[in-house]
């Protein structure tokens, strides 16, 4: 009985002790959220790709990362001041405007908290166009049924910009429709608007399901309206959207567009920042090869372009301390 009994005590005990284990390791844990943009784009796998890599260490940092599917860019920015998530990926002219309380957030006032932590791929403003529909560049949009994009996307911002800059007006458009990226290209498809502007990574899926799935093309955007935003605003720049990437489109096509870049909060302290680049620059290639819009990336590039915010500590001690920060 008395070995029973110590035997009894002893279990007791261990299952006390593994309880109180368990109780001090869930309380150690610590959660992050990374707000991307709709699960068509590049925004979402790409979060979720820096996520992955975050969680393969988490024992090491007690830090769970998790992606989340958002309005996109403005939204982002505008959940990361309200402390709602604790990083975004952003435009890179989403993350000037928010610094400096410009454009759409002129109401609000500069974002002083916001940090920028690096720049990824580019997103040149992708304009696809129902072949039967007679558009043929950016100007034959006028009259026509487009998707501008949802509001607090990047790709709405850069299209309320570029029409005000033409002297246009959403009443310019036989409709303006506000779909989310997961929807443009059905909507295309079933004839119920005749092009959709993206700004997007590539290749994307959204426009490999619209060119797959019904004849489309992609159409230029480019004149002295683009090259006045390029030459006044150091977040644009033009990019050539090459030809063979999508069924039916054998051309290169020019256009202008903004950087993806990620940013955080002055507020998110410096270990979880760390933890965050770490894991994606510790084994980079790693990283590079969880999308094909990350193939080319460059270190030295993604810390010394396209960051307009001041970058946070953390990540400034980190590219010091690898060389890459200029």
């Amino acid at each position: 009985m008395k070995r029973h009994s110590a035997l009894g005590f002893g279990l007791v005990a261990a299952m006390f002790a593994s309880l109180a284990t368990g109780v001090a390791s869930a309380q150690e844990q610590r959660f992050v959220s990374v707000g991307t943009g709709g699960v068509t784009g590049v925004y979402y796998p790409v979060g979720g790709a820096i996520c992955r890599l975050m969680n393969q260490t988490r024992r090491d940092h007690g830090i769970r990362c998790s992606v989340e599917s958002t309005g996109g860019s403005v939204f982002n920015a505008n959940a990361i001041k309200g402390g709602d998530l604790e990083f975004g990926v952003v435009q890179s002219d989403v993350q000037y405007n928010a610094a400096n309380g410009e454009a759409g957030f002129a109401d609000g006032g500069p974002h002083e908290k916001l940090r920028s932590v690096f720049s990824l791929h580019a997103e040149p403003l992708t304009v696809v166009a129902r072949a039967d529909s007679e558009i043929t560049d950016f100007d034959s949009l006028k009259g026509k049924r487009v998707n501008i994009g949802n509001p607090g996307s990047g790709q709405r911002a850069l299209m309320d910009l570029l029409i005000e800059e033409k002297g246009w007006t959403n009443s310019d458009f036989a409709l303006a429709a506000e779909l989310a990226p997961a929807e443009q290209s059905s909507q295309l498809c079933d004839n119920n608007i005749d092009a959709f502007a993206y700004t997007v990574g590539h290749p994307a899926g959204a426009i490999q399901e619209a060119t797959t799935t019904c004849d489309s093309r992609i159409v230029p955007v480019e004149g002295e309206v683009v090259d006045k935003l390029v030459n006044d605003r150091p977040y644009y720049f033009k990019a050539v959207i090459p030809g063979g990437m999508y069924n039916g489109n054998p051309d290169d096509v020019n256009t202008f567009g903004v950087g993806a870049t990620v940013v955080t909060s002055a507020d998110v302290p410096d270990d979880v920042v760390h933890a965050f680049v770490d894991a994606v620059f510790k084994d980079f290639d790693a990283f590079k090869s969880l999308h094909p819009a990350l193939a080319n990336l460059n270190p030295e590039e993604m810390v010394n372009q396209g960051n307009s915010a001041p970058m946070h500590p953390a990540a400034e001690a980190y590219f010091k301390e690898k060389g890459w920060l200029q």
